[in-house]
């Protein structure tokens, strides 16, 4: 299932709950309150630790790694399509509750590819130094 997919089927599913009123987060639980940061973690460590992923490794995967890891591999998507990064930025500032697009460009330092595709789209305007 695609992940399209598998969202309008939860937000379809979020509809029948009985939101509380001013909730207007995406992920709710059962009764209908915005998820609980504890909670998730708590789940997703079990679901990890049944899994196995990460057994071998000494660092634990993080769900925060998987917020990391879409953010770049959004940002490196859009750098190659030749899209205009600074544009788009707000719509995935927005996706990740960030409440300010300068929370979502820590993501361009902190991964080296990032880093580079924006170097290389930056040198063509700078000016020319001669040595």
């Amino acid at each position: 299932m695609l992940q399209t997919e598998a969202l309008a089927r939860h937000a379809s599913l979020r509809e029948s709950f009985d939101r509380t009123p001013g909730n207007e987060s995406y992920f709710v639980s059962l009764t209908g309150r915005r998820v609980i940061y504890e909670s998730v973690f708590e789940v997703f460590a079990d679901l990890r630790r049944g899994s196995g992923i990460g057994r071998q490794s000494t660092v634990a995967p993080r769900i925060h790694d998987l917020r990391h890891t879409f953010a770049v591999t959004v940002l490196l998507q859009w750098y190659r399509d030749g899209e205009d990064v600074a544009a788009r930025l707000p719509r995935l500032s927005t996706y990740l509750g960030h409440r300010d697009p300068r929370s979502t460009y820590w993501y361009l330092s902190a991964a080296p590819q990032l880093l580079a595709l924006a170097a290389e789209r930056l040198e063509p305007t700078l000016p020319q130094v001669n040595s």
